[in-house]
């Protein structure tokens, strides 16, 4: 998982003991042992992401794929466990997979029919959000309409989610954040035809955001998250 500092942190499994960790220096190109993790718990296959305030969340579980999953926060110093769902106890990590939603919490689910959702105590360094401008003419915007956001840092600092070689969810593209400052009623909108999906690139970029033709009209307060972390609100118009 890249960490926004630069920092790699990569896990390992061992059936004959605890499973390793490594930090790789993207900067220096430099491997560093890390931490083992205690009581015989590896990653043989599972789910980490990238909280908003840098830290990498983990599920692990004895040896290969025995059950008794424990979850752990990395940050960037020490690992510390957290508290797990409710079925920790009988999952292995090979069944758990993470989303980082746009609020910065992250969705964990584990084939069965229960949905957890975790929420860190870490805020996200401000220098981490992305900006936007929008590229109008006037700060209103048309029902039905396609608009182009640039801005920079549309992509976050990492893909912010992995498990082993199996499933992907990265989010290391901008979605734009709408909230009606009459109703309070929060709408998420799809980008396509982004600029780039470069990590941890400040230069100009641009996404584009169809705006449904029944979208709450009236001032509305316009946001745009990469990895689970907003940019500073915009104060615009829908018609």
């Amino acid at each position: 998982m890249l960490r926004p500092d630069g920092t790699v942190f990569a896990t390992g499994a061992n059936g004959a003991g605890a499973g390793h960790t490594s930090i790789y220096n993207s900067s220096t190109r430099v491997w560093t042992p890390g931490p083992d993790f205690p009581n015989n718990l590896d990653i043989a296959d599972g789910p980490a992401a990238l909280l908003p305030d840098g830290n990498v969340l983990m599920m692990t579980s004895p040896g290969i794929f025995q059950n008794g999953s424990v979850f752990f926060e990395w940050d960037g110093t020490g690992l510390n466990q957290v508290a797990g769902p409710p079925n920790a106890p009988s999952d292995t990590s090979y069944v758990g997979n993470m989303l980082v939603l746009p609020t910065g919490q992250v969705m964990l689910t584990d084939f069965s029919s229960d949905v957890e959702i975790y929420t860190s105590t870490g805020t996200a360094n401000p220098s981490w959000a992305p900006s936007a401008i929008l590229s109008l003419s006037s700060p209103i915007i048309s029902r039905g309409s396609t608009i182009m956001l640039s801005g920079r840092k549309f992509n976050g600092y990492s893909q912010a989610v992995a498990y082993g070689d199996d499933e992907q969810a990265a989010t290391n593209y901008p979605i734009v954040r709408l909230t009606n400052a009459s109703t309070g009623h929060v709408f998420y909108y799809r980008t396509h035809d982004h600029s780039t999906m470069a990590v941890a690139y400040a230069g100009p970029a641009y996404t584009h955001v169809d705006i449904p033709s029944n979208m709450e009209t009236g001032q509305t307060y316009l946001e745009v998250v990469a990895n689970g972390i907003a940019s500073p609100r915009y104060n615009i118009g829908v018609r």
